[in-house]
């Protein structure tokens, strides 16, 4: 009924209704940017399986997404003063150079779609289970509580220090601090994954943040994105630029991306909206699933 609006993208060869890249990124990003994460990541899977594009250069159309989608997330964020700008900066720092390194993996060593939907899974799969053992813990800090009542006119962020050893920030009356060198050494960690896989690395961070650094969520969901938009420039330039090796394919589509991109804009802005009016652990019940259930197809997938 719909088939005017059919398209073959050229440059990837997948043909679908124009109107369904916007309308799921709309739908996933509207929910992992309530987390500091684009939803980039379960894109690509969407883009491998059911759009059959698993050329190298749908990594760099998953980037092309996250460039035209975060600014409105961060804007939002900004906005209500829930950035806290030296761990953005330490996250930005650190990945940018990773970045690089994991497109040269994606390139030389994962072509294959084979072998990179089981490298995605395996990612997939660590991003899921942290997720869930997030969601499972009883305890939760004080400030978390606060935002689960949602008493948040007073939630923002003010730096107290920021030295290469230590960074110590205020949020909701209470200080959280992080170790810069810790956070700068996993950025960049990260930013190869992220580079491999075409994403900007906040599906990564934001897990680590919260569970190994003890750092509210709420708070360092702008810092998370701030990083990734950053860092998928830098992995947009790459694919695009670098030349690829002969019968490969590693430009991105850009008229795809920008498609998911105008989607995702509207989802992450309307997430960061409503992030402080919604408790999390719903939210990354039903991702930790949803996350487990693609990895373990794509981990399957490579036995069998």
């Amino acid at each position: 009924m719909l088939d005017f609006l059919t398209y073959t993208f050229p440059i990837s060869g997948v043909t679908t209704n124009i109107l369904i890249p916007p309308i799921v990124a709309f739908i996933v990003s509207f929910f992992t940017s309530m987390g500091g994460v684009s939803g980039a990541f379960l894109l690509l899977p969407f883009q491998v399986s059911f759009l059959n594009y698993t050329s190298p250069g749908v990594s760099g159309t998953n980037f092309i997404f996250n460039v035209v989608a975060i600014p409105s997330g961060v804007y939002r964020y900004h906005k209500e003063k829930r950035i806290p700008w030296p761990l953005a900066w330490v996250i930005m720092v650190g990945t940018v150079p990773g970045i690089i390194i994991g497109y040269y993996i994606r390139i030389k060593i994962l072509p294959d779609p084979k072998s990179f939907k089981f490298f995605v899974g395996l990612v997939l799969l660590y991003i899921g289970v942290r997720l869930f053992f997030d969601v499972i813990k009883k305890k939760k800090a004080a400030a978390q509580k606060k935002f689960d009542q949602k008493l948040t006119k007073e939630a923002v962020v003010k730096t107290i220090s920021f030295s290469l050893k230590k960074t110590v920030y205020e949020f909701w009356g209470e200080q959280f601090s992080f170790s810069t060198i810790g956070v700068f050494t996993l950025a960049f960690i990260i930013g190869v994954i992220g580079g491999a896989y075409g994403i900007g690395g906040g599906a990564i961070m934001s897990p680590f943040l919260v569970t190994f650094f003890k750092l509210p969520v709420h708070s360092i969901a702008g810092a998370c994105l701030m990083g990734t938009a950053t860092a998928s420039v830098f992995g947009v330039l790459y694919y695009a630029i670098i030349p690829s090796p002969p019968g490969l394919q590693t430009g991105p589509d850009w008229l795809l991306g920008i498609l998911f991109g105008i989607g995702g804009a509207f989802g992450i802005y309307l997430g960061a909206r409503m992030q402080k009016h919604v408790p999390q652990k719903h939210i990354k019940l039903i991702l930790s699933i949803l996350i487990v259930y693609i990895a373990l197809r794509y981990i399957t997938q490579f036995f069998y």
